[in-house]
């Protein structure tokens, strides 16, 4: 899906991930983020929402919770984090981003309700009284209020299977007194997911009904005497989806792929937004004329369907912004991703220990891939910033002489990669 754009957007990210491959300094099961392009889409993404009144909250969860990612979205202007669940929000804190938004998808649990008080979030979404009065006894117990959302729903909506819940949004404003009657708690506004979602009959993001209901609890509220409501509107979040947003009443964006490129539209069209994200593998063996790749991380997120999924395999002298893409065939959705093969292998020449490179719509949070930031390659001077688990923790980190232990990322090789670029 994005491999053609990372050829030609930035083909430099594939030519750097593939030396450092080369050279020992990434393992297969990688995927490989550009710091200076997550910076710069951060700071257009910071600068656009500041024009259309939005407050933005970064979401890691697709990059693998990477801390030295969301060091570089810090550096762009986004300050803080929207956690997906508490350990979301945990990992991003590391990286350095505040936490912005909690318990949105994931409501947090019974008893991590006082460490989600002690993130200090500025909102808290709530999909019941029961979570309200969690949260509000985690504030009171470090002597402050919480500021929370409620999720609303209305007949129509659209939610993922296994994303449901929240409060009858023909109700929001007998659910704000109710909300605001719980010891410390605060009602501070509404949310839903998805806001928007891509169509691929017009290749444009549309509203979903999520939206129009947010808009009509909004004018409730209005008419109920309660003003400067907070109006969280997430899904399929770029800049060019920030005009329909701001017209539905939305104050809040989250965006998550469009930090890398890698929204639904951006497979479609040429936005703002720079591709910053590819998969770096390795071909283990041979058998039967196909080429086996390493997996792990090969989890391709389904939004856009069954695309067919190509990479480039690439020998010692191979140049990735020349070679020609491969189909491979992944594995079944119901099968440990162990490999993916590559058919025609002896037709490709493919040998074991190839560099294969994947450009894909990714959830790393959900894989057993590994992540790795290099900085520097808007400067021509790639360097490694680190090697990271993908739920954000430090593996056994990878140097050029091998697997060290390692608790942070931003030394690992750094001097080695440079030398190598």
């Amino acid at each position: 899906m994005f491999l053609d754009l990372l050829r030609r957007r930035n083909p430099e990210l594939l030519r750097v991930a593939t030396q450092f491959h080369r050279d020992g300094l990434i393992p297969p099961n990688t995927y490989v983020i550009d710091l200076d392009a997550v910076t710069r889409n951060a700071g257009y993404i910071a600068t656009e929402a500041a024009r259309f009144g939005f407050t933005p909250f970064a979401m890691t969860k697709q990059i693998g919770r990477n801390p030295d990612a969301s060091a570089a979205i810090r550096a762009g202007g986004i300050t803080h984090a929207v956690g997906v669940d508490l350990e979301c929000a945990v990992a991003a804190a590391s990286g350095g981003l505040a936490t912005g938004h909690l318990g949105h998808l994931v409501q947090i649990p019974r008893h991590s309700a006082a460490t989600a008080a002690a993130l200090n979030p500025l909102y808290w979404t709530v999909f019941s009284e029961q979570k309200a009065r969690e949260a509000g006894a985690a504030a009171l117990e470090l002597g402050r209020e919480q500021d929370v959302l409620a999720r609303i729903f209305a007949p129509g909506d659209r939610f993922y299977p296994g994303h449901e819940g929240g409060f009858e949004a023909d109700q929001i404003a007998r659910v704000a007194d109710r909300l605001d009657a719980i010891p410390g708690v605060r009602f501070a506004g509404i949310t839903t997911f998805p806001a928007t979602l891509f169509d691929p009959e017009s290749g444009t993001a549309k509203p979903t009904p999520n939206l129009g209901t947010l808009t009509e609890a909004l004018h409730e509220l209005d008419w109920a005497g309660r003003h400067n409501i907070v109006v969280n509107a997430p899904g399929t979040t770029s800049t060019a989806i920030f005009p329909a947003l701001a017209e539905a009443g939305a104050t809040q964006v989250e965006p998550g792929h469009g930090l890398t490129g890698t929204t639904p539209l951006h497979a479609v069209q040429d936005l703002a937004e720079d591709p910053a994200i590819a998969y770096v593998s390795e071909v283990s063996h041979l058998w039967n004329d196909r080429a086996y790749v390493f997996g792990g991380g090969l989890y391709v997120d389904p939004v856009l369907g069954s695309a067919r999924t190509e990479a480039l395999v690439l020998g010692a002298q191979d140049d990735p912004a020349t070679a020609v893409p491969q189909q491979v065939d992944m594995p079944d959705a119901s099968a440990i991703d162990y490999y993916a093969t590559i058919p025609g292998a002896g037709a490709h020449r493919a040998c074991p220990g190839d560099t294969v490179i994947f450009g894909f719509r990714p959830q790393v949070f959900v894989t057993r891939g590994l992540t790795a930031g290099i900085s520097g390659l808007s400067t021509g001077n790639p360097v490694l910033a680190g090697i990271w688990s993908a739920d954000g923790s430090a593996p056994l980190t990878h140097a050029a002489d091998g697997f060290a232990t390692g608790t942070s990322g931003t030394h690992t090789a750094a001097h080695n990669a440079g030398s190598n670029s």
